[in-house]
This record gives structure tokens, C-alpha cells and sequence, in this order.
């Protein structure tokens, strides 16, 4: 008897998300409100399986709130790098109790891991590139694994870096969501008002944006909002975010009157 064909298992390595998604969900929700955005995203599984990704800071109970508003189901991931403030973690159990999230996870860097590449823990004095890499980055791909997509807490406001910030991005084959990308600052403040969220307990002393204790400083007046974080260091991002993918220019079309030359 002959044997039977024998069977090819074949690995989709093709990305979950392309670009041209993340263009076609920009224009569907241009001129939607938030949390209707999140809503519908949530409800129609536009983003498969997602999670809402959450430094606990002095501005992520907006993005919290509307989140649980929308799906309070929706898992909230928060990487404990094991040099955060004390402050943050008791806020991180206070919004988190209050909003009424259902699925809170916590990743940290693994032990062997700080024990081979930072066992004194100072590596943040000299190395805040590789400190950030081994005690945020890594733990944050790992809990990033098995999801289609995940919510950033990032504003175009908060520093150059974050210029022209889209709602939907691609990032790796999967989708990364900015649902208050286009929020300013007046905005946040009225909807803390509005919702009567509760402030990060630092905020008060001149922290304006909250990282690990070692490389967070307070931010003086006219400073950009990330100014205190690595501050003296030529560093701007944790290394978790890639570089912004900017909201295309729209194409200018040659048929149009306005682009006829005058002459």
C-alpha cells in the first residue's frame, strides 16, 4: 500500500496588520469622538485580540477611563521595571479597583536577566539605553505576545518625537492604537474635571511625566512635558515606541484649479 502524501505544515509569517489597514480605520474614524472610536473597535473586534498598554502616569487615567467605558474587559498590561516610584504602584491598584478593569497584568524584567546584565541596579546611571532595554523593552515584548494590537497612552503634544501622531499605526505586523493623539493638554484637563479622575499623587510636585524613579526629574516652567525624563542624557523614548509613522500630507491634484499656475 502506498504511503499517503505526506503533509506540508506551512507558518503564516504574514503580518496581521498592514499599512493599509491602519489607513483604511484612519479614515473610517476621522471626526469620530474617542470613546465612540473605542467602542466600535472594541464591538466589532477591529483589533482582534487587544490590550491596553498603561505607565500608570500623570495623564493615563484619561485612556484608562475611556477604555473601561468602552470594554472594562479589555486587559490592562503595566511593565513594573522594579524602579518605579511607590506612588505609581498605588495608583496603578487605585485606578485600577476604581474603573473596575477585570484583567490587570503585571510583566517585570526576568530575574536571571538583571542578575547577568544589571546586578548592582545602577545600570540606569551609565547605560539608560540598555537599562531601558532589559528592564522595559524585553518584559514589554513578551507581554505583548499572542496580541493583534495594543493602546498607547502617547500625545502629539507631549514633545517633538510625538509630532503628527495617527490613530492607527502598524508596528511590527501589529496594530498600534493612539486613541488621544490628537488631544491637547486643555483637553485632558477637561475630562479629568469632567470625570473627577483621581491625579497621580506626584503630579503636584512638578512631575509632569512619570517613568522610574532613578531617571525622572521635575519639569520646569516652559519645559516640554518630557523634559524631566533622562534628563542630561540624549534620550527621548523608553524604547518601547518606534519612531511616529506621520499622518500622510494629503496629494495635491493637478487638476484642481488651486494648482494651476497664475501665469
Amino acid at each position: 500500500m502506498a504511503e499517503p502524501a505526506r503533509h506540508i505544515d506551512i507558518i503564516d509569517a504574514r503580518p496581521a496588520f498592514t499599512q493599509a489597514d491602519a489607513d483604511a480605520l484612519n479614515t473610517r474614524f476621522e471626526g469620530v469622538d474617542t470613546l465612540s472610536m473605542l467602542k466600535m473597535v472594541f464591538a466589532e473586534g477591529l483589533a482582534g485580540h487587544v490590550a491596553v498598554v498603561s505607565s500608570f502616569g500623570t495623564e493615563s487615567a484619561v485612556l484608562l477611563d475611556l477604555v473601561a467605558r468602552a470594554d472594562r474587559t479589555v486587559p490592562v498590561i503595566f511593565v513594573d521595571t522594579l524602579k518605579m516610584f511607590a506612588e505609581t504602584l498605588n495608583y496603578r491598584d487605585t485606578l485600577i479597583k476604581r474603573l473596575g478593569f477585570t484583567d490587570s497584568r503585571t510583566v517585570a524584567p526576568l530575574p536571571e536577566v538583571i542578575a547577568a546584565k544589571d546586578e548592582t541596579g545602577l545600570r540606569w546611571s551609565y547605560d539608560p539605553d540598555g537599562c531601558c532595554d532589559i528592564r522595559k523593552v524585553e518584559p514589554m515584548k513578551r507581554a505583548k505576545d499572542g496580541l493583534d494590537a495594543w493602546i498607547s497612552g502617547r500625545k502629539a503634544f507631549q514633545s517633538v518625537t510625538r509630532q503628527n501622531l495617527p490613530r492607527f499605526e502598524v508596528e511590527d505586523g501589529r496594530l498600534k492604537i493612539n486613541p488621544l493623539g490628537d488631544w491637547s493638554k486643555t483637553d485632558l484637563e477637561a475630562y479629568f474635571a469632567e470625570r473627577n479622575l483621581p491625579r497621580h499623587p506626584l503630579e503636584a510636585q512638578g512631575y509632569l511625566s512619570i517613568g522610574c524613579e532613578p531617571c525622572t526629574s521635575k519639569v520646569l516652567p516652559g519645559e516640554d512635558p518630557r523634559a524631566g525624563r533622562w534628563r542630561g542624557w540624549d534620550k527621548v523614548e523608553c524604547g518601547i515606541h518606534s519612531p511616529v509613522s506621520p499622518i500622510p500630507a494629503p496629494v495635491a491634484d493637478p487638476d484642481d484649479p488651486a494648482n494651476m499656475p497664475v501665469f
